[in-house]
Order: structure tokens, then sequence, then C-alpha cells
């Protein structure tokens, strides 16, 4: 008895540790202001200010750094380019501030400009996403200008090495010449700058069709001396983001360096405000939930990276940047240098084809797989293969749960074969309960024997259940940071598989007008699961301790509103799941003549 119980309360803590946090969280936070879903780039404005807070500058000169740790940018290098200022422009306007000083972004996928002044990626609109299942709602803004109240840009260039600090760079206020005006799949535009003393810079940017920006800088030396450069890229974003706030999702910036993920959460900034680091290969940016903003570099070349944050005008300044080894420049010589950008959807088969064709390392690692990584990403590539078989991802997601059973069906068979002997010995087990009601050690020890002469065992029952917890994990983590189920709908009212249940038995499903607490908010799929999860519960033997029963009983209950937060694919899978299971565990009770109804 012992063992069972302590196997119950193990069960119940495990559930309790991966998915109660997330509860309790959900019900103790303050509503966001604005939809999750927003757009991209939105953060929390202080009110009355505005414009560009400036960057925390470009990636110095090698062998300098302030009292902080940061790199400085080098003498003539952008560094903070304008503090905002009472009455900042919308989005929209800060672009048509600058309309005819732009070069236009136009692929199936990307909308958006690119300023000659500054050279600045600094508009990238994602056309196949919406902020809401509103078809006419706005489409997902990922970068914005700077003027704007949010600004969030990509931008490259070259530092100038010991002794060219007198040397003119490209930076923020530098105007470039473009030989066109649209950048098209196939239609590369180049810019052009002179510095007049010498140098000439030249820069090709392409697009492809999906969201990946490749930029080649050339640097062109007609002067007299030898200077060496250094290039970089950076990834700069005003404003602290609005987040989900959930432990188990990464947002923020990130990278993989020698191999490895490193995540940063905005917080951790509070205590060290600039983290560098050297690497030989990956990739550097800032992820949201669904989008990513990712600077990919030479990977074959040691480069220095760095997350940095920086106040300005009481708001918050992030960036991340890399610089690549210096590139000496002799008279009449040039020195060429290749960055990608991507700015777009967090989708795995596009990271994954990055990874392979650019040899971008662990690009896949910018979505949040979780500990569960090993199965989570197969998971999705047969949810991916179910969907395209189905037309649907609710059938996928009833399609893969069949073939979870069938790969676990040896395990759950002689599981619940134990648990069919375990029902069938219930008289037994309580005529000895009877008879040594007054001496619990001979029961036990009763117990045991008869446990042994008839080959049953009294835990059995919740392996299936111990099983489940990580495959239950690595699907909800699939459900949660996979931008391909945002917004699949199901049947019905499901139009979202990626949320919770949108409708409400508290409120009579909208016919009470009454603002029920996050907690109560239990849909129809919610409830359908607790009641196959209490019929299943009906099948099996039930413990003899009466405590432990009330436990079990109260499992169901608990489950409901505990999932009832949680995104509608994953209820429709535990419940699917459930009656697979009382389909398996029912033939079984049947073929070994036990009756269902104990």
């Amino acid at each position: 008895m012992v063992e069972q119980r302590n196997l119950i309360l193990a069960v119940v803590l495990s559930i309790a540790v991966l998915f109660g946090f997330e509860m309790v969280w959900r019900m103790i936070s303050p509503p966001p202001p604005t939809p999750v879903e927003q757009t991209v780039g939105e953060g929390l404005t202080p009110s009355g200010e505005t414009g560009d807070t400036g960057g925390v500058g470009a990636p110095g000169a090698p062998g300098t750094a302030d009292a902080g740790g940061a790199v400085p940018p080098a003498p003539g290098m952008p560094t903070v380019d304008g503090a905002g200022a009472a009455g900042a422009m919308t989005r929209e306007e800060a672009i048509a501030a600058t309309e005819g000083d732009r070069v236009v972004i136009d692929t199936p996928l990307v909308h958006g400009s690119l300023r000659l002044k500054g050279a600045r990626l600094d508009d990238i609109t994602l056309t196949e996403y919406r902020e809401d299942l509103d078809p006419d709602s706005p489409p997902i803004h990922l970068f914005s200008p700077s003027g704007a109240v949010d600004p969030y840009y990509a931008e490259f260039g070259w530092v100038a090495g010991p002794g060219g600090e007198s040397l003119a760079m490209p930076g923020p206020d530098t105007q470039w010449e473009a030989s066109s005006d649209t950048l098209r799949r196939g239609e590369p535009v180049t810019l052009t700058w002179d510095n007049g003393q010498g140098l000439r810079f030249v820069r090709t940017l392409e697009i492809d069709d999906a969201y990946m920006f490749t930029v080649t800088q050339r640097v062109e030396n007609t002067g007299a001396e030898a200077v060496t450069l250094y290039p970089y890229g950076l990834v700069s974003r005003t404003d602290r983001p609005q987040t989900t706030g959930i432990w188990i999702l990464h947002e923020g910036p990130l990278g993989v360096f020698d191999g490895t993920l490193t995540e940063v959460n905005y917080d951790d900034f509070e205590d060290e405000p600039t983290q560098a680091q050297t690497t030989t290969g990956g990739w550097i940016g800032i992820t949201d939930k669904y989008w990513l903003a990712a600077l990919a570099f030479d990977q074959d070349a040691e480069a220095t990276t760095r997350f940095s944050r920086r106040m300005v005008d009481g708001r918050e300044k992030f960036q991340v940047d890399y610089r690549l080894p210096g590139r000496t420049l002799e008279p009449g010589s040039s020195v060429q240098a290749t960055n990608h950008l991507f700015a777009g959807a967090k989708k795995l088969q596009i990271l994954d084809k990055y990874e392979d064709k650019l040899g971008i390392t662990n690009f896949d690692l910018a979505i949040d797989f979780g500990w569960f990584y090993f199965m989570t990403k197969p998971f999705f590539y047969a949810l991916l293969w179910l969907e395209d078989f189905f037309g649907n991802f609710g059938l996928a997601i009833l399609g893969l749960t069949v073939l979870i059973k069938l790969a676990f069906y040896p395990l759950a068979n002689k599981s619940y074969t134990s648990m069919t002997k375990m029902k069938k010995l219930q008289p037994e087990m309580k005529k000895l309960q009877e008879r040594f009601k007054d001496d619990r050690q001979r029961m036990s020890q009763e117990l045991m024997m008869l446990y042994k002469r008839e080959k049953a065992s009294p835990v059995s029952g919740c392996l299936p259940i111990l099983v489940q917890i990580p495959v239950f994990f690595a699907l909800y983590k699939v459900l949660f940071v996979s931008i391909e189920m945002r917004h699949a709908p199901f049947y019905g009212w499901i139009e979202d598989l990626s949320a919770p249940d949108p409708t409400n038995v508290f409120t009579l499903f909208g016919l009470i007008p009454w603002d029920a607490p996050a907690f109560l908010a239990v849909g129809i799929w919610p409830l359908i699961m607790g009641g196959t999860m209490f019929l299943q519960q009906k099948l099996n033997p039930a413990p003899p301790d009466p405590t432990q029963a009330k436990i079990m009983t109260f499992l169901p209950i608990m489950f409901t509103f505990l999932l009832a937060q949680f995104p509608a694919g994953l209820v429709i899978y535990w419940t699917w799941n459930n009656l697979l299971s009382m389909a398996q565990q029912w033939f079984i009770m049947k073929r070994m003549g036990v009756s269902v109804n104990g």
C-alpha cells in the first residue's frame, strides 16, 4: 500500500511541477493591455516619450572596453542617434515622413522598405500573418523605423581598426545611393557611398522566397594607405515588448555560440547590462513567441558577439550584435563580407532549410522546443505529415495520438492486463481487509502474498500515466510554440488549436453576462476530457485505501480545471487518448472475463 500511495503522490506532484505553475501564474497575473498575438515591436512605451532612443552602438575596435564591460563604438561609428521627444509618430507616420528616401521590399511573404539614410532595414511586414483571427485585422509588423514609438531594426557596417580614427565611416546619417527603388526576389539592390578619403563602400542586398536577407558588403580602397576594417551586424530594439510571461517559453535575446544555445531574459540585463562571448559559427538574435530577427555570420570565422541593454531617457534599448575579424585593405585592393539576416516567422521547415543550405549551426533552436526536444521535433514533423494527409491539424492530432498509442501498445497492454487482474482480485482483497482489519501489518503481508500468487502488481496501473507525462509535455510544446498551430482551426467553435477552448460553462457559454475569473474559464472540451477521465477510472480497480480512493476521484476534477487553461489541441489529444485507452482496457477485461461494472 505504501508503494501505491507514493506512486500516486509522485504522479500528482510531477504534473503539478510541470503544469501547475503556469495555471497559477495565469490566475494571478494581470491581463495584458493587448492580446499576446499583438504586432511585434509594440512595447510598453512610456507616455509622452517618442522617437528612437538610439543604439548601444556598433561593435568597437578590439581591445577597448568601458568600465561596465561593454565594447564601445569606434570613433565615427553609429552610437546613440537621438533620444525620444514628446509626440512620437506612429509607425505609419514615421515611414511616410521618409517617403522618397526608401527602397521598397516586395515579395509574397515580406513587404516593407529600407531607408537610404543609414541603410537600415527598419520596415518589415509579414504579409502571411494577421494579429488575430479576423482576416481583416492588421498584418504582423516586425520592424519599425526610428521616430516611431517602438523602433526595431537591423543594421550592417564596418568599424575602423587602430589608426583609422579619422576615417569617415558609414553610419545612421550616411546617405546611400541605390541602383533600384525596389528589392525583389532575384532582383538585388546595390547601395554605394564614397567617404571622400579613398574608400568606396558597396552594399548589395538580396532576399529569397522566404525571410532571409543576404547583405554583401564590399569596400574598395582607392587611397594611398592601407586600412583595417571590421565587419559587423546588429539588431536593435527600443522598449521591452509585451511577452506571454510563461516560464516555459523564452522570449528575448538568444544565440548559438560554439554549438550551444544561450538565452538571455530581458530581466537578466538588470544585473549584467552587457554580455559578450566569442564563437566560431552560430547566430545571434531577438525572438518573440512566433517571430525572429537573427543575424547569421561567417560560420568559419571567429566572431565576437554581444547582448546589450542601455537606458536612454528612461527607455530601454536592447541590442544584439557581432563583429568579425579585421580585414586589411592595401591601396588598390578590396575586401568583402557576407552577412545574413533572418526577419520573419519561426517556421521549422524554413529554419531547417537555412541550417542545411547556409550551414547555420542549430538554427532550429530558435523555436523553444524545450526539455524534450528529442521528442518534440519528431512530433512536429509527424503532425505536419498528418495535417497534409487529413487537411486539418485537429485531425492530425487525433492521428498522432493513434500512432503514439500503437507505439506504447505493448507496455500499455501489459499494464492494463495487470490492472484487470487487480480488478478481478478485488473480492478477495476485500475479504482479507475485513479479516485483518485490526492488524494492518498482517493484512499487508497477506495482500502481498495474494499479488505474488496471482502475478498481479498494485502499481502497474499508474505506469501508462507516468509514460504519458513526457509525451504530453512534448506535444504541449509543439502546440504552444509552433507557428503552424497558430490560428489553426478544428471543427465547431474551436477556431484556434493553440488557444484555450473559448467557451465557458460558468457563463452558460455566454448567456450570463458575467466576467468569470480565469480559473473558472472551463470550456466544453475540458468538460468532455474530465468526463472521459472519470469513466476511465471506473474501469480501474479501486484503491483499497479510502484516502487513496478519494485522491483518485478528485484527479478528474483537478485535470478539468488545469487543462482548461491549455491549448484546445492538447485537451482534444488528452480526451481522444482517454477514449482509446478505455477501448483497449475494455477489450482486455472482456477477454479475461472480468465484468466492466466490477
